[in-house]
């Protein structure tokens, strides 16, 4: 999806292969017409804040939850968490670490910075599939956000 003004998921995940696998799972539940796609944190937080190549953007349209994996490159997962939700214009978004790190300390650290929720990727295609899945339709159909 290239339409940077209308995203309702922001998947943040710098594996190609769990990308994909993520934009499948949501195209089959007709979830993904509004998605963007990032490879790295620096990135998610420029689209996030539209600056640099997303400076078109308002901040205002912001994506309906972010799909965040932990250890990306450039900025990690932890430091986009923090930023996100130190930040008034975005902190109210939902955000789903989507993260292939059982590491207590990973999990601590998320919930503490504001997560919404913790999922560790199954390593079985058809459970990842499921969860994406399952995890598009709660945060897109069935949350409730609060108007602005």
């Amino acid at each position: 999806m290239n339409n940077h003004t209308e995203v309702e998921i922001l998947l943040v995940e710098d594996n190609p292969n769990d990308a994909e696998l993520a934009l499948r799972a949501l195209k089959k539940n007709h979830l993904a017409n509004h998605l963007f796609h990032v490879a790295d944190g620096e990135e998610a937080l420029d689209f996030l804040f539209a600056r640099g190549a997303f400076s078109h953007r308002q901040i205002e349209n912001g994506p309906k939850v972010v799909i965040l994996d932990l250890k990306l490159p450039k900025v990690d997962g932890l430091e986009v968490l923090r930023a996100m939700k130190a930040d008034p214009r975005t902190s109210i978004i939902p955000v789903v670490v989507l993260t292939s790190s059982k590491e207590e300390k990973d999990i601590v650290e998320s919930y503490r910075l504001g997560v919404n929720s913790y999922i560790v990727k199954p390593v079985d295609f058809d459970k990842f599939i499921i969860a994406v899945r399952d995890l598009g339709m709660y945060w897109l159909l069935l949350n409730q956000p609060p108007t602005l």
